[in-house]
């Protein structure tokens, strides 16, 4: 007879993928490190594989400690959507999310997925705009929810995620060999597109900003096209696109913080819910694979 794997073990391994520390991990599911290294040796006997393997004086997820992760995420969010299913029936309603394109398509599906599925009786409207319009809207009382970009000016936001602001240009061209290399970029007042010329200026490398366009999709029509040389966040990234770096003479990017903002004027338990559904979304999204699976810190 198979053996049932343990919902509560399942949530202890995400957190130790998620944080790359043992320590970090037992902070997060409120339990002692000792506790959290047993909870993963019986998880191994469950499943009677290895789950961890030595990297030098840490670990590293194996093979089989990676596939058993992807079906952790999936049963413990199942397991998140039956509970909400039931404990969210009287909920019904509308509630506006905004969020911009670049986000859109890698997001919306999962998020919007999750909440319907516990969640039926709500209606949930979604504007795509760029982040300085959607905070625009907040603070005008017109968006319950925005998913943006986030820098400190813009007023209070709760940071959800983290990812890497890459540059990229297509996989079939040589365009970002061309001086002055053209680049495909938001408006002027874009972060992303402020921190990639101050990085090209900074090492002397002449550019132009060939296309501008608050559309992410026109971006990436115009990368994939072989035309010019963009920077977009990690999950961004599309098929026909190659990644640059600083051996192809394009510097290091920041980080890209993505936020939560919420309507402080108008809060609502709706408002709370579908806040929480996004939070979770974000924490089982995963980036572009590495091609190994990280260390993870055992002290």
């Amino acid at each position: 007879m198979a053996h049932l794997l343990d919902i509560d073990q399942l949530r202890t391994l995400i957190a130790i993928a998620d944080t790359g520390s043992f320590t970090r991990a037992a902070d997060i599911v409120h339990k002692t490190q000792s506790a959290v290294s047993m909870q993963m040796k019986r998880l191994e006997e469950r499943v009677g594989r290895d789950i961890f393997e030595k990297d030098g004086r840490a670990s590293r997820l194996t093979e089989d400690g990676e596939r058993l992760l992807d079906y952790a995420r999936r049963i413990v969010g199942l397991n998140h959507d039956c509970i909400m299913s039931f404990s969210d029936a009287a909920l019904s309603g509308r509630v506006k999310l905004g969020v911009p394109d670049d986000y859109a398509d890698r997001y919306l599906p999962e998020i919007l997925a999750r909440f319907t599925r516990s969640n039926s009786k709500v209606e949930v409207t979604v504007i795509c705009e760029p982040t300085p319009m959607l905070v625009e809207r907040i603070q005008a009382n017109e968006l319950d929810l925005a998913i943006i970009t986030h820098s400190d000016h813009r007023g209070p936001a709760e940071v959800i995620r983290h990812e890497r602001l890459l540059w990229v240009t297509s996989s079939r061209s040589q365009v970002h060999e061309e001086t002055p290399v053209p680049l495909a970029l938001g408006r002027p007042t874009c972060q992303w597109r402020q921190a990639a010329t101050e990085r090209l200026e900074r090492i002397g490398r002449p550019f132009r900003v060939l296309y501008a366009s608050w559309n992410s999709t026109a971006v990436s029509a115009t990368v994939t096209a072989g035309l010019a040389v963009s920077v977009l966040p990690e999950s961004a990234i599309r098929p026909g696109m190659r990644v640059l770096g600083p051996s192809d003479g394009f510097p290091a990017l920041p980080s890209v913080k993505i936020a939560l903002m919420r309507n402080r004027l108008e809060p609502s338990p709706l408002m709370d819910k579908l806040a929480e559904h996004i939070i979770s979304s974000l924490d089982n999204l995963s980036g572009r694979q590495p091609e190994a699976p990280p260390a993870i810190a055992a002290e």
